[in-house]
């Protein structure tokens, strides 16, 4: 095959046809005439200034989050239930200690002998380093990280900030059921997220039923977690279907769905101790 360049066409063109030097068929190149073409209505992004965690978190709080996963021997929850929260406890009487727990719970629908919680340090990162090496050094929570292991099966966690735009998680009273929706996004897409659920939220605000969303820093990327409350799962029905009735959610839902790789719920039962009930 031999470049044809056309006459009075601008040279690039000629990428874009090829003759065949046997038969003198001409054929054109479409992908490559695809590509150029496309490039011409490609719109001009200006550069981002600042990262999508500082544009997207609260700026009058340095909170930082930590998502735990553990997944429990089925004959062991209980007893693993009862351990975790005589260590919460403890942990929220101790005042050297700049954490505490925001809500735990055992998932009901999804992953099942799941236990999932979620921990505030407020201070950022330099209050989770000051708490983990205190805890290193805690020989009664060594004794009681070694005794957990015994009961589960694996264990994953995530560093997440807190979208600006939703609720401060805080203690509720019960009883509910917790629904995590999580997300995850195409790279590249979280301001976009971010900006239509700032409006989209307040779609959602009519039950009380927003607790809080969050975004992740450490972990798996680009994921996002919004966390619901119910009175029950026909109360989630309910007020999942109001929400349509709203002008203006059926736009957000639209705008946000092509944003997203994977997504997958959880109804999660809110453990003895938890300040979310």
């Amino acid at each position: 095959w031999l470049s044809l360049p056309l006459p009075r066409r601008p040279a690039s063109w000629s990428h874009f046809f090829t003759v065949d030097v046997e038969t003198g068929d001409l054929r054109v190149l479409f992908n490559e005439a695809a590509r150029w073409f496309r490039s011409m209505f490609v719109p001009k992004m200006e550069t981002r200034k600042d990262a999508h965690s500082n544009l997207l978190s609260k700026s009058e709080t340095s909170d930082l989050y930590k998502m735990q996963f553990h997944n429990v021997k089925p004959e062991c929850l209980q007893i693993y239930n009862n351990l975790e929260a005589e260590v919460q406890r403890k942990l929220h009487l101790d005042q050297d200690y700049p954490c505490e727990v925001v809500g735990s719970w055992n998932t009901w629908y999804g992953d099942q002998d799941q236990a999932v919680h979620l921990w505030r340090y407020t201070g950022g990162y330099p209050a989770l380093t000051e708490c983990l090496t205190k805890l290193n050094n805690n020989q009664d929570y060594l004794e009681f990280r070694k005794e957990r292991s015994k009961m589960l099966i694996s264990r994953r966690n995530q560093l997440l900030l807190e979208f600006s735009f939703w609720n401060e998680p805080t203690p509720r009273p019960g009883p509910n059921i917790y629904e995590m929706r999580s997300y995850r996004l195409k790279p590249g897409t979280m301001i976009e997220w971010g900006n239509h659920w700032a409006r989209a939220i307040k779609y959602r605000q009519e039950n009380n039923e927003a607790v809080g969303g969050f975004f992740s820093q450490i972990g798996d990327l680009y994921q996002v977690h919004h966390l619901w409350a119910y009175k029950d799962l026909q109360s989630r029905e309910e007020t999942r279907n109001s929400a349509w009735l709203k002008e203006g959610w059926d736009s957000s839902v639209f705008y946000t769905v092509p944003l997203i790789r994977s997504m997958e719920s959880r109804i999660m039962i809110p453990t003895k101790g938890s300040p979310l009930q």
